[in-house]
């Protein structure tokens, strides 16, 4: 698992287009409310807890429809499953290699982003950590997702289709975490929901991504 975990991430530094094109979306979405709201710092303070974590998630979801697809075409993945690697294993690790290569720079964009969007700079580790543990629960449901439609036809179609609708419960609690923070009040019960939903993901969705990858 560790040596799936370590090879996504060479790939990555090798091929590091896909983590860029990530984060400038993220950056450029977050540009773009300012020319449709106005640039009032009021205005955009009120959306920018929905709109960073939407943005977020969604530039999350770009690299999601080639998790599974290179290997599967090539031959590896089938190797890898008959080698004896356990296919919930083998989800966590591209679970974890997705957060590491995709997450974590949209974590180190975000304060730009939630300057673009004029957010109070005291929420602003609120925020962090809000995107942190919600991309976290994306990249869980993002790889069942691509487990799940690996193989169908228009599987990059399928795919943000099946993971957005799952996705709701997260946008809600973190974006009600940002807000919290930015008008002084406690985020933490919103901080906690986060971090229970990511303790339920954590185990199945690796364990049901693997199932789909058996059966496929």
């Amino acid at each position: 698992m560790i040596a799936v975990f370590l090879r996504e991430l060479r790939l990555a530094l090798r091929h590091p287009a896909e983590a860029l094109a990530a984060v400038l979306f993220f950056v450029i979405v977050c540009a773009l409310f300012p020319f449709g709201v106005g640039p009032s710092p009021d205005a955009l303070a009120r959306l920018a807890p929905g709109a960073l974590v939407t943005a977020a998630l969604l530039a999350a979801l770009l690299p999601l429809d080639r998790l599974f697809a290179a290997e599967a075409e090539d031959g590896s993945l089938d190797l890898l499953l008959t080698a004896g690697l356990p296919p919930a294993g083998l989800a966590a690790a591209k679970a974890a290699a997705h957060w590491a290569v995709t997450g974590l720079p949209l974590l180190l964009a975000a304060p730009v982003s939630a300057a673009l969007l004029a957010l109070p700079t005291d929420a602003w580790g609120v925020a962090i950590l809000a995107l942190g543990l919600s991309s976290l629960i994306l990249s869980l449901l993002g790889t069942l997702g691509a487990a799940l439609t690996l193989g169908a036809r228009r599987g990059g179609v399928l795919l943000p289709l099946l993971v957005l609708p799952l996705a709701v419960p997260v946008v809600i609690f973190a974006a009600g975490a940002i807000e919290a923070a930015a008008g002084g009040a406690e985020a933490r019960p919103f901080l906690l929901l986060l971090g229970a939903f990511l303790a339920g993901a954590l185990p199945l969705a690796p364990l049901a991504a693997g199932a789909a990858l058996r059966e496929g």
